[in-house]
């Protein structure tokens, strides 16, 4: 089972900012997750929360069942050390997710503090980064 952990604000996605995250809701990216998880033959399950504690409880409750995490951490990203621990604590490949590209926006968003821990980081390629972002997840697990 592949985690997928959306951080703080991203609940608001389809509403907040959609000149820059888009138009289209979380639900959205659930569905189409959903549909590319049967087809590459894996099972997801979805997480989001304003709460820093609750992503990482979640993490904590599921890294004995997850073989991988799909996370976009929000603002978290750029300073939660607490996350970056629990990521690297669970032992588990973790592909960073961005719907936009994070080093060409304000320069406080151009550092990740979860990148270091990651197999890889897709910033800039808007809700398709998540697809993507999957591909690579279940690719590296396989390999």
């Amino acid at each position: 089972m592949i985690l997928v952990v959306n951080g703080p604000n991203l609940n608001l996605l389809g509403e907040r900012k959609p000149e820059i995250y888009g138009d289209k809701g979380l639900d959205y990216v659930e569905n189409s997750l959903t549909e590319l998880a049967r087809e590459l033959g894996v099972e997801v399950r979805f997480f989001q929360s304003n709460h820093e504690g609750r992503i990482i409880d979640f993490l904590h409750e599921n890294r004995e069942t997850a073989t991988g995490v799909l996370v976009n951490p929000g603002a978290l990203t750029h300073y939660s050390y607490s996350l970056r621990d629990a990521l690297e604590a669970i032992e588990l490949p973790v592909v960073e997710v961005h719907i936009s590209d994070i080093d060409e926006r304000e320069d406080f968003r151009s550092k990740s503090v979860i990148e270091p821990i990651t197999v890889e980081q897709i910033t800039g390629q808007g809700l398709k980064g998540y697809e993507l972002g999957l591909e690579e997840l279940v690719g590296q697990i396989r390999s």
